[in-house]
């Protein structure tokens, strides 16, 4: 087993080089090219101890130049690996290549949020936020399925996927982890068994530490890049239901599901602002106001629904609609992010521009987070969907003058911070959250709660239901460790449309998740809806009855995660060391005790389970299982969900099961 320890950094290899990079940018998908001259291998003159550190030395074989990297252990045992640079080199590199020995039989997991892949272990993995949907990988795959049928298996490549979150972190199944403190785009390769490289375009700082299991692991970790917070009570309390279009409509609908015994808790109108129809669907207008005409007397009925113990959430994102009065405001008091020639840098999201706030002004930055504490918290709402920040174009101008290449990987982060700090300065941490979707590092301590993005409708591998776990794991071994997904899905297009079976089978698998909550995608009359009909109104309450029974486990969860960094959903491997553990991407780990194995076949009614070698009792059935793999029944109401049988809190969760269908 091969560890990253001091004597593997000691074998460091180091090229450098000089590159020009080429981006393009269409609807938050970046096209990368880059140019490189001169990259060469260095030669390895030298390994040296000196004050208290390991100085690897290299020499240029043309130019006699000599190139240095700095290894030293800091206080606790975590190491550090930096490029020391020679401010006398007439030279400007930008291009490094770290290269070290590695377990060819190692599992790699993390590098932010991976959705068809898990474990790295063979792939190059960019590491650039950026729109994980695109209307190209859209179109490609209703043309495969129109010519090659519908498969949900079929993935393309992974290096064709671009991510939300990607940060620059991976976590070893030699219980390692590797950050590189670098904003610039970076590749982390992988592709080759026995060696890992990682490649950066700024001189880079690496660290790392191991530890005798993955708990400490994540500890560390959590030291490095910091915990997420807890969340407010009442969000365990049933499920947060999207409705839009309306204060009529969420009565009406509040009414319905209340007679059939749904548990609410919320209600999410990501239209509270106004609506778009475009020919993408029923769109937010990006205008941050209370829309009076639409949402009538909605300050009144936020009050009204508190009172019931349901909260009101919106939605809000960084950019802002040309069409409306608040980007005048902006534009006129210079506040958006420019392009070359000094005009406002329209950016086009699905049909249509909008301008994007300049959060290095701290005016545009104060302005901003005003509009969230004085029209969103100040009207009354719980919590609200913070979406976007992946969309910073390369070749904008900033009011700070900074390098809009540099600082793209961080605004997901700066605009996590912007709400959290709104949140903050209304002293509403106990009452308010917000939930986001990009990230990078310095995301994990300033976001309180992701989701996994705008998943298909459907049930494929790469962008459907399935894609949800590998999501979430990936996040857990990145240092986040809360995270839940649209119950149903998002992205209708085509033939791509929600069906029921589809939407039952996701509520049946959120219900083991930190948050329970809708979305109507974004065509609603083509998306089957929770309460479409009685056995759909039925399904969605039993739900969330399921949900606010887990209320005190899930505390718990998160309670451990603030603390100790231990994530809410955990891959299998996490506390169990066999083989398949390390493999498995259809099922977690909701703690330490419960296994989920969603169905995630379509008209399937069973599914083969693995369960680590310990005892488990089915919740539904109350069969007990030793280790191994089983084809456990699975109508819809009773999917393969097993409870740890040595669990402390076994009786507690068992309860469960005693609600009924």
């Amino acid at each position: 087993m091969v560890t990253i320890k001091l004597e593997q950094l000691r074998q460091a290899e180091l090229a450098v080089g000089i590159g020009e990079n080429h981006f393009s940018m269409s609807r938050g998908s970046f096209d990368y090219k880059q140019k490189v001259s001169g990259k060469t291998r260095l030669k390895k003159i030298s390994v040296e101890e000196k004050e208290g550190c390991t100085l690897l030395t290299f020499e240029h074989p043309k130019t006699r130049e000599l190139h240095r990297l700095e290894i030293s252990v800091e206080e606790g045992g975590r190491i550090r690996l930096a490029y020391i640079e020679d401010s006398e080199r007439d030279t400007a590199y930008n291009r490094f290549w770290i290269s070290f020995p590695a377990n060819p039989k190692e599992h790699i997991y993390g590098c932010g949020e991976t959705y068809s892949k898990f474990d790295l272990k063979g792939e190059k993995v960019r590491i650039f936020v950026a729109e994980h949907q695109n209307a190209r990988r859209i179109t490609n795959k209703i043309v495969r399925e129109k010519f090659l049928g519908k498969h949900p298996g079929r993935t393309l490549p992974f290096g064709k996927y671009e991510s939300y979150y990607a940060q620059p972190t991976y976590v070893s199944s030699d219980r390692f982890y590797l950050h590189a403190d670098i904003d610039a785009f970076a590749i982390f390769d992988f592709s080759k068994g026995d060696v890992t490289t990682i490649y950066t375009q700024e001189p880079p700082v690496l660290f790392t530490e191991s530890a005798d299991s993955f708990e400490e692991l994540s500890g560390k970790l959590a030291s490095l890049l910091g915990h997420q917070g807890t969340l407010p009570d009442w969000v365990y309390d049933g499920a947060i239901l999207a409705v839009q279009e309306g204060t009529e409509r969420i009565d009406e609908k509040i009414a319905r599901c209340e007679k059939a015994g749904t548990k609410i808790c919320g209600i999410w109108s990501q239209d509270w602002c106004g609506c778009r129809k475009t020919g993408f669907g029923y769109q937010v207008m990006w205008n941050w106001a209370w829309d009076k005409d639409l949402y009538h007397n909605l300050y009144l009925k936020i009050t009204e629904w508190k009172e019931k113990g349901i909260r009101f959430l919106g939605y809000i994102n960084p950019f802002i609609a040309i069409e409306k009065e608040l980007y005048k405001e902006a534009s006129e008091k210079g506040y958006c992010v420019k392009d070359k020639e000094g005009k406002d840098y329209l950016v086009t999201i699905t049909t249509f521009p909008a301008a994007m706030v300049d959060f290095t002004n701290p005016e545009a930055y104060n302005w901003y987070k005003n509009l969230i504490k004085e029209n969103m918290i100040g009207l009354g709402m719980g919590g609200w969907m913070a979406d976007f920040g992946e969309y910073l174009p390369v070749d904008c101008v900033l009011f700070s003058g900074e390098d809009p290449e540099k600082i793209h990987n961080r605004w997901p982060a700066i605009w996590a911070r912007m709400n959290k700090e709104a949140i903050a300065e209304c002293g509403k941490e106990d009452e308010v959250f917000f939930f986001t979707r990009a990230g990078h590092t310095g995301t994990i301590s300033a976001s309180t709660l992701m989701w996994t993005g705008d998943q298909h409708v459907d049930w494929s591998v790469d962008d459907g239901l399935p894609s949800v776990i590998p999501a979430t794991l990936s996040l857990a071994m990145s240092g986040y460790g809360v995270t839940h997904s649209d119950v149903g899905g998002y992205t209708t297009i085509m033939h791509m449309r929600r069906s029921k079976e589809l939407l039952m089978r996701w509520e049946e698998m959120n219900i083991f998740s930190p948050l329970f909550r809708s979305h109507e995608g974004n065509q609603p009359v083509n998306n089957v809806q929770f309460d479409d009909d009685e056995e759909l109104i039925r399904h969605i309450s039993w739900a969330s009855r399921m949900h606010a029974a887990l209320k005190p486990y899930l505390k718990r969860l998160i309670l451990d995660n603030a603390n100790r960094s231990l994530p809410v959903m955990r891959p299998l491997f996490y506390h169990y060391d066999e083989s398949r553990a390390y493999t498995e991407t259809t099922e977690y780990l909701l703690g330490k005790d419960i296994l989920v194995a969603p169905v995630l076949q379509e008209k399937a009614v069973s599914r083969e389970v693995y369960l680590p070698n310990d005892k488990w009792v089915h919740l539904f059935t109350g069969l007990e299982y030793k280790g191994g793999i089983f084809k456990i029944e699975a109508p819809l109401g009773c999917p393969p969900v097993f409870i740890r049988r040595s669990s402390e809190y076994f009786e507690e969760l068992s309860e469960l099961s005693k609600i009924k269908l």
